[in-house]
Order: C-alpha cells, then sequence, then structure tokens
C-alpha cells in the first residue's frame, strides 16, 4: 500500500511522508528524480544520514530469499526505483511510482546541484584504476565540486574501522559506494550510524561507466528498458543474475494481488 503524500510550500515532501509503494515488503519511493534530489537536498542541509538503495528486480528477489538482507532493506532511509522491472512491476499492480529514478542520473543530478553549494564528495569502491578514473571524470565534469576522499573497494573486514574514520575525518556530504552486490548495501547499512554522511548510496557499477571501463546503454535501449540487456553484452558472466530478472516478472504476475500485501 503507498503512503500518504505532504509537501513543504517549496514542494519537498518531507521527511515522515515520502509516498511509497511495498514490492514484495521492500518500500520503494514513488518520488520523481526532481523530488528526489529536492528530498535529499534538504537532508544534506539538514545533515540527517540517509542511506539511499537504488533498487531492481535481483535486490528484490535477494530480499526474498535473505531476512537479513530484506531486514537491511526496509531500514533503508530512501529505496528509489532504479531497475526498470521494479517501475514495470509497481505499475502492473496499479500503484505506480512518478518515474524510474536511476542511481548513475541520481548521482549526476545530486552533483549538479552540489557544485554551486560546494558539496563534499567521498568516492569508495571498484579498482584503484577505475575509481581513480572515475574521480578525474567528476572533476573535470563539476569542477566546484570538493572530492575529499577516493578509495578503491578492496578491503576487508578487519580494515572496515580504518575506512570508516577516513570517511568521518573527511566529514563528506555525499558518499558514494561501489563495491560487489552481495556486500555493497550490507555495508553501508551496518556502518551508516557511525559514518553520519547525510547520503550514503551504493552505486553499483557507476564508477565503471564514469571511468569509461564499460559504456552507457545508449538511449534507445534506455527508452526500451533493455540496458540490463546492454550491460549483459558488455559482461556475460552476469547471465546467472540476469536470470532472475524473468523470475522477478513471472512471480510478479503470478502474485498480482498480493504483491503490495506482503
Amino acid at each position: 500500500m503507498s503512503s500518504t503524500s505532504t509537501t513543504t510550500p517549496a514542494g519537498v515532501v518531507s521527511a515522515q511522508a515520502i509516498p511509497k509503494v511495498r514490492i514484495y515488503g521492500v518500500p520503494v519511493s514513488k518520488m520523481s528524480m526532481d523530488q528526489t534530489v529536492a528530498y535529499l537536498t534538504k537532508a544534506i542541509e539538514q545533515r540527517q544520514p540517509h542511506q539511499i538503495i537504488t533498487a531492481n528486480p535481483i535486490m528484490v528477489m535477494a530480499a526474498l530469499d535473505d531476512p537479513a538482507y530484506m531486514s537491511m532493506m526496509q531500514r533503508a532511509e530512501l529505496i528509489v526505483p532504479d531497475g526498470t522491472g521494479v517501475v514495470w512491476a509497481a505499475n502492473y499492480v496499479g500503484d505506480p511510482v512518478a518515474e524510474r529514478v536511476p542511481g548513475y542520473d541520481l548521482l549526476h543530478e545530486l552533483m549538479k546541484v552540489g557544485e554551486p553549494k560546494g558539496w563534499k564528495v567521498y568516492l569508495l569502491g571498484a579498482s584503484n584504476e577505475v575509481i581513480q578514473a572515475a574521480a578525474e571524470k567528476l572533476r573535470a565534469n563539476y569542477p566546484e565540486i570538493k572530492l575529499v576522499g577516493v578509495r578503491d573497494g578492496y578491503f576487508g573486514d578487519e580494515q572496515d574501522a580504518e575506512v570508516i574514520q577516513s570517511i568521518v575525518d573527511a566529514a563528506p556530504d555525499l558518499l558514494f559506494v561501489g563495491r560487489s552486490a552481495a556486500n555493497q548495501e550490507p555495508w553501508i547499512g551496518k556502518y551508516k550510524g557511525q559514518l553520519g554522511v547525510p547520503v550514503m548510496m551504493g552505486v553499483g557499477g557507476s564508477f565503471d561507466v564514469l571511468s569509461g571501463k564499460l559504456k552507457r546503454a545508449p538511449v534507445v535501449f534506455q527508452k526500451l528498458r533493455l540496458e540490463w540487456f546492454y550491460r549483459l553484452l558488455q559482461e556475460p558472466w552476469r547471465y546467472k543474475r540476469m536470470l532472475l530478472l524473468p523470475k522477478f516478472a513471472m512471480k510478479v504476475m503470478r502474485d498480482k494481488e498480493k504483491v503490495t500485501k506482503t
């Protein structure tokens, strides 16, 4: 069931009333990209820690299989509909979201808003080569953004305290994390209280695209909702994960009346 929305005079959705649709218990925001950016801008201005999850069908299926993962997602302050399958599911069950809010695009929208405000950004994840190239691209595109930290994602649990302290010392407004699908969101969820960053968002393969290692799907693929297929063409080893997409669609069609009731 969706929640009732209230807005401030400026049109910013209040923290207590983000409109949502529950997809198998995962509370997905129904806000548009503009509303999402406005909401997160307010969170940064008020220094309110937020974990932002860019949800896709694979993550929803993982949550159904793993209670700990589901609990982590339900504790996140904001879950945006990144995957086209999530957008389709909400529409199919009659409780649509405003639009798709891709994490890659959200990152750039936040950079645009943050540049004149001098927001501080910390990049964490990928290989050292990829993260440094991604940082250079952001510096070139948004020269007024303050990159206060850049670190690869290859570290073990024994280094968590060191990484956390580095982030705390840098005091960023935005923390973008690109690590493996299995530990990206759980890592943020586990340490978000210690990190205390207003916007902490898992960005998946966005650093690969930013660095030039991978290409973003052409607009025609995006319009046809086939970004996942374009990525599969570039990374065929992902095929096993991609098999979850038709399974998710079939499950939603089978459970149409129950999808939002979980």
